[in-house]
């Protein structure tokens, strides 16, 4: 009998997602610094993460090469920079800490929540809630990394839009929150729902 044809650990996605685990340091020690310059290529960083972040899962479903690996690490990767970009920035007051502590604290007991839901052969599947608090999260912390103003189009003596990136990202951080406590206690909801039967 012939063995069924496995895809390999390191393909394509998976690269993907391994670079965006090794951009935490570098983003970390960018993060040392509260400058500008420092912001601006934080979030150049964090903005080319995200985006590996959707194309790995296009390349992974495209090729036909979702493995366990892959479907394990993807999430991992996509909390650990958010948990850092939020994180490095605190010290700088660029975020209120509750905001952080509710966001992380919703991604560990919902990782928990799957890891135990897997452990009884159940799948909880994702719900939209929980992909426009992704976007929301992606687009907040941008802004907080930015956190400066920036001048948008003609110079900076005539501006034609001046936007204060740090106000920006609090607005999303606010949406962000607000959708996080929502969907995690939907699936909360779900997750007893299932679990009780």
């Amino acid at each position: 009998m012939m063995s069924k044809p496995h895809s390999p650990i390191l393909n394509a996605p998976n690269i993907l997602t391994l670079l965006r685990i090794a951009a935490i340091p570098l983003l970390c020690v960018l993060l040392l610094s509260p400058s500008r310059d420092s912001g601006f290529w934080a979030a150049a960083l964090f903005s080319a993460a995200s985006f590996t972040d959707w194309l790995d899962g296009y390349l992974a479903r495209r090729m036909g090469i979702v493995t366990v690996f892959g479907q394990f690490l993807d999430p991992i990767a996509d909390k650990l920079i958010v948990m850092a970009a939020l994180i490095m920035i605190l010290p700088y007051d660029r975020a209120p800490a509750w905001m952080v502590l509710v966001i992380l604290g919703r991604e560990i007991i919902i990782t928990g929540l799957r890891g135990i839901a897997s452990q009884e052969g159940i799948v909880i599947a994702a719900s939209q809630l929980g992909k426009f608090k992704t976007i929301f999260q992606l687009v907040a912390i941008i802004g907080l990394l930015l956190h400066y103003d920036y001048h948008w189009f003609f110079s900076v003596d005539h501006p034609l839009l001046v936007a204060n990136m740090h106000n920006v990202g609090m607005f999303y951080l606010w949406i962000a929150t607000i959708i996080t406590i929502w969907s995690g206690v939907d699936y909360l909801y779900k997750f007893m729902k299932v679990i009780v039967k």
